[in-house]
């Protein structure tokens, strides 16, 4: 059997999937966390069982390695050569990149070039690449991108109204990011609709605790909400989505804070926790608002009305939409969010749904939307590991 290896390093923690191809079968997956602290957390999922243990882990090649012993350890593979691709999950990769690359010195050279626009995550992403590499010599390795499935955005929607020369000289422009669950998502939606994506028009929503919207044309995106950075677009757990860009000297004077520190506000400490004064997980405001908090409350109807701000806007680009699709945590989970949101858009996309049936879909495939709704609305789970997966697997066999 040929195995492929999906990791999505980050800063202080690593994600892994690891898939039987071509027939797509999950092996294992797990996460390592709090990389670079005494008492780092090991867990993996294989064979129906589920390990965790508590250890040192200092770096990631340790990371890397723990991984890597664990498939041999616990005989999810015989030997590491069975591996023979690894699909590593990269954040920015500006406009050089449209699709899934092979991680080639002059690829890599690029993605370090690009290390100021994604300063937290394409370091820690070539980390992670560099110690799987060490310990996987002879697999293909390969880049995917969360900016990539947008560069088909037309530059009259990714160029800012600023002086062109920041977007020449400084690389200023909406990027947009979760494009391996936007990319799956509308994919798969169309499979299920038993569709081709020519001539269909989709618009994806992948809301977790960070959170975007997608119009999706054709297979190709022409609109998304997320722009420069992931702090933009609606709003999220703990970051501000859209707001006027001179509230941050505003706020500078009025609290004699820096800049720096106004957006570390805005990233960490708004959104929903900021509003509801209660938490930036959806499930914990959803508690707080069957018990009456009215912060709450307005957390649920801000954030339904941002989504539906951008949907709507979306759809009149689109010109008509054929499918909204829900994804990621949020999406996937929250009914009463859902149910808030498909509320708001109902009178202007003629849209109807199954309010039972939304209230017990869980991270599951499920059309909920009613017969007569012109729109159909669907639950997909998104598999971004798949997605770098397949893409690996795509191009070690090329």
């Amino acid at each position: 059997m040929n195995k492929v290896l999906a990791v999505n390093a980050g800063s202080s923690s690593l994600k892994f999937q690891l898939f039987s191809m071509p027939s797509e079968t999950v092996l294992c997956s797990g996460v390592i966390e709090r990389i670079g602290l005494t008492d780092g957390i090991f867990s993996i999922k294989y064979n129906g069982k589920k390990d965790k243990e508590v250890l040192d882990i200092p770096n990631h090649n340790v990371a890397a390695e723990l991984v890597l012993n664990a498939l041999v350890d616990k005989k999810i593979v015989e030997e590491l050569d069975e591996i023979i691709a690894v699909g590593h999950r990269i954040v920015h990769g500006g406009e050089y990149f449209t699709e899934t690359v092979l991680a080639t010195p002059g690829n890599i050279a690029l993605v370090e070039e690009l290390n100021d626009l994604a300063p937290l995550h394409n370091p820690a992403n070539l980390i992670g690449y560099r110690s799987f590499k060490k310990a996987l010599e002879n697999a293909t390795h390969t880049f995917s991108f969360d900016t990539a499935f947008h560069q088909t955005m037309p530059p009259e929607v990714f160029v800012y109204p600023l002086p062109y020369e920041y977007y020449t000289d400084l690389k200023v422009r909406r990027y947009g990011m979760h494009g391996t669950s936007h990319q799956y998502v509308s994919h798969r939606v169309a499979e299920l609709m038993g569709r081709e994506e020519e001539g269909l028009n989709v618009i994806t929503l992948h809301l977790g605790n960070g959170a975007s919207i997608t119009a999706v044309k054709d297979g190709k995106v022409i609109n998304t909400s997320m722009g420069f950075t992931p702090l933009s677009g609606i709003m999220m757990g703990t970051r501000t989505g859209d707001v006027d860009p001179a509230i941050v000297t505003y706020l500078m004077e009025k609290l004699d804070k820096s800049a720096h520190e106004i957006l570390e506000v805005f990233n960490k400490k708004s959104g929903m926790l900021g509003i509801s004064g209660v938490s930036s997980d959806a499930r914990e405001v959803e508690d707080a608002i069957e018990e009456g908090n009215e912060r709450a409350v307005l957390t649920r109807k801000i954030y339904a009305e941002r989504v539906r701000h951008v949907v709507g806007g979306f759809a009149m680009q689109l010109g008509h939409v054929d499918a909204i699709v829900f994804t990621a945590g949020l999406g996937e989970n929250d009914t009463g969010m859902r149910a808030a949101i498909l509320d708001t858009l109902k009178e202007g996309l003629s849209l109807n749904y199954d309010a039972p049936l939304n209230g017990k879909t869980r991270g599951k495939e499920q059309l909920i939307s009613t017969e007569d709704s012109k729109v159909q609305v669907w639950v997909v789970p998104t598999d971004e590991e798949l997605v770098l997966s397949r893409d690996a697997f795509k191009l070690h066999n090329e």
